[in-house]
C-alpha cells in the first residue's frame, strides 16, 4: 500500500495487507477492515435558532397605547430582540468550532423578514419565516406549537437556541415549551456554554443501543452539552445529551456585527413560499445551488433562501394555532401613569440614612 505523504507506516501495516488508514478533518485512523470496526466520525452541528421581531420599547412614544389597552405596533420601531440575537451568537460560535448549519425561524407578519435579513448578515446558512393570517394573535402556547412545528418539519437538529426571553412579553415561556412540544431536555438561562461534544457517526456499526456510551442501534454517538446558567444568588453547571433547546441570556457573549460582505449578497432578498421543503440549494455540489464566497476557513458559502412556511406548510392543526389555540385570555388592562406625589429631603448624615432605611424596611420596599 502507499502511505500518505509525510506518514510512515507502521511494520504491522507493511506485513499485514489488510490494515489501511482512513483521513477525516486531517486525522488519520489506523483500521483492519476484516476485524476492526470503522472510526467514529463527528458529525457537523446542526444548529436551529428561535428569533422574534419586537417593538423597540426603548422609544416609547404617547402613541404606543390604543385606546383599548393593547401596543399601537405601527407607532414603534421593530428590533432584534436583543437575546435573541445572543442566541444567535452562540450558535455562530459553535458553527465556527464544529462546522455545520445554523438554521434561524422566526414566526410573524410579512416585515418580520427583517430579523432573517440581520441573521444572514452575520453568517446564518438558513432562514425560514412562518407567516400566516393563521397564526395571528398568538400566546405563547400557540407560538411554541408552530416553532415546534417548524423546527421538526426543518429535519433532524442537535442544537435549539433562543433568548430568554422577549422584551415585548417577559414571559420566558417559549422556549421551554418549545422544548416540551419537541420532546427534547432544556437548559434555561444559560450565560455560558462550556462545551458540547458532536455526536459521530459510525460506518459500519451495528447493534443494540449501548446506554453507557450513548449510541443508538445504528452505533451513532448522540453527543451532549454542558453549560453554566444564571440562578438567584450565583450559578449552577448542567449537562444535557443532544438534543437539546437552550435559553441564552445577554451575559452570554457580545455579538458580532454584520458582514459587509454578507449584506451586500443578501440586501434586497425576499420570502419565498416554499411548501416542499427542499434544502438541496445549500449543498454546493448540487445544481441548484449558487456559491457566492467563502468563509474564513475556505469553505463555499451557498446563497440561502428566506423560506417562507403557513400552517398547513408545517403541518399544524388550524385550530392549536394563533387566536383559536392560545387559551390565554386578558382580563383587564389597566393603564398606570407614574407621577410624583411628594419629595423629600433626607439629611446626608448618618442618622438621616440610618431613619430612611427604616422606612423603607417598614414599606417592605427594603427586605
Amino acid at each position: 500500500m502507499i502511505a500518505p505523504e509525510g506518514v510512515e507506516l507502521p511494520l504491522s501495516s507493511r506485513a499485514h495487507p489488510w490494515v489501511v488508514f482512513a483521513a477525516h478533518r486531517g486525522f488519520w485512523y489506523r483500521t483492519d477492515p476484516m476485524t476492526a470496526p470503522a472510526p467514529d466520525i463527528p458529525r457537523p452541528l446542526r444548529l436551529v435558532v428561535l428569533v422574534k421581531q419586537v417593538p423597540d420599547t426603548a422609544n416609547v412614544t404617547g402613541e404606543a397605547m390604543k385606546e383599548d389597552g393593547t401596543i399601537n405596533r405601527a407607532a414603534l420601531p421593530t428590533v432584534f430582540n436583543p437575546e435573541d440575537l445572543n442566541a444567535l451568537e452562540e450558535a455562530l460560535k459553535l458553527k465556527d468550532r464544529h462546522g455545520g448549519r445554523v438554521t434561524v425561524i422566526t414566526m410573524g407578519p410579512a416585515a418580520a423578514v427583517a430579523v432573517l435579513r440581520e441573521s444572514l448578515y452575520r453568517g446564518a446558512d438558513e432562514v425560514i419565516l412562518l407567516t400566516d393570517k393563521a397564526f395571528a394573535a398568538a400566546d405563547t402556547l400557540a407560538t411554541s406549537y408552530a416553532l415546534a412545528q417548524a423546527v421538526k418539519k426543518a429535519g433532524e437538529f442537535d442544537l435549539v437556541l433562543c433568548g430568554r426571553q422577549a422584551i415585548d412579553g417577559d414571559t420566558a415561556q417559549v422556549g421551554p415549551q418549545t422544548a416540551e412540544k419537541l420532546g427534547v431536555p432544556q437548559i434555561t438561562c444559560v450565560s455560558r456554554i462550556d462545551e458540547v461534544v458532536v455526536g459521530t457517526t459510525s460506518e459500519g456499526a451495528s447493534g443494540e443501543k449501548d446506554a453507557a456510551s450513548e449510541k443508538d442501534a445504528a452505533g451513532a454517538s448522540r453527543g451532549r452539552v454542558v453549560a453554566t446558567r444564571s440562578v438567584e444568588g450565583g450559578f449552577e453547571t448542567l449537562e444535557s445529551t443532544l438534543p437539546a433547546l437552550l435559553t441564552i441570556t445577554s451575559e452570554a457573549n457580545d455579538p458580532r456585527p454584520p458582514s459587509v460582505k454578507l449584506a451586500m449578497v443578501y440586501k434586497d432578498i425576499a420570502a419565498e413560499a416554499m411548501p416542499a421543503y427542499d434544502d438541496s440549494y445549500l449543498d454546493p455540489g448540487a445544481d441548484e445551488a449558487q456559491v457566492c464566497m467563502l468563509d474564513r476557513s475556505g469553505r463555499p458559502v451557498c446563497r440561502a433562501k428566506v423560506v417562507q412556511w403557513d400552517h398547513a406548510a408545517v403541518g399544524a392543526e388550524r385550530d392549536l394555532v394563533g387566536l383559536r389555540g392560545s387559551p390565554t385570555r386578558v382580563k383587564e388592562i389597566e393603564s398606570v401613569v407614574l407621577a410624583q406625589s411628594e419629595a423629600r429631603m433626607v439629611e446626608p448624615s448618618e442618622a438621616g440614612i440610618a431613619e430612611l432605611v427604616h422606612e423603607l424596611i417598614e414599606e417592605h420596599i427594603l427586605g
